[in-house]
């Protein structure tokens, strides 16, 4: 189960929200896998509209920021503007965090969005219990 406070929830939601209808993608790092620290990262894909990918030199500030501050890999967000919140054939040939939750927060309907965790291990997708506290 994943335990995310709703700050970086409501977070996570208006970072989908400000990049619409572009996709927006983040890491969540904390300790004893619960989030406590949300990092937004740029969506540097040529087609921003269905996929993401991060931001290779801030990744890598972040990376370091959360070494520094002792801080370890929690998850991994990113945003379906225009479709559901589950993995696509392309976020889970991209999974490369075994270790990590991947959230995926849909605004298919904007006024209420979606959101769900997984863990995608070896091509296969699990939905995992998200706990809002």
């Amino acid at each position: 189960m994943l335990k995310i406070p709703k700050a970086i929830v409501e977070q996570i939601i208006a970072h989908a929200r400000d990049t619409y209808p572009n996709e927006s993608c983040g890491i969540l790092a904390g300790r004893n896998s619960v989030p406590t620290h949300i990092y937004q990262v740029k969506n540097t894909d040529s087609n921003p509209r269905i996929r993401y990918l991060m931001d290779t030199q801030e990744q890598f500030w972040i990376f370091k920021n959360m070494r520094h501050n002792a801080l370890q890999l929690a998850a991994i967000y990113h945003s379906h503007p225009h479709t559901e919140a589950y993995p696509s054939p392309t976020d889970v040939k991209l999974a490369y965090y075994p270790e990590a939750y991947y959230i995926l927060t849909s605004l298919q309907d904007p006024q209420n969005p979606i959101i769900h965790a997984y863990r995608i291990q070896d091509g296969k997708i699990t939905e995992e219990q998200l706990e809002i506290i």
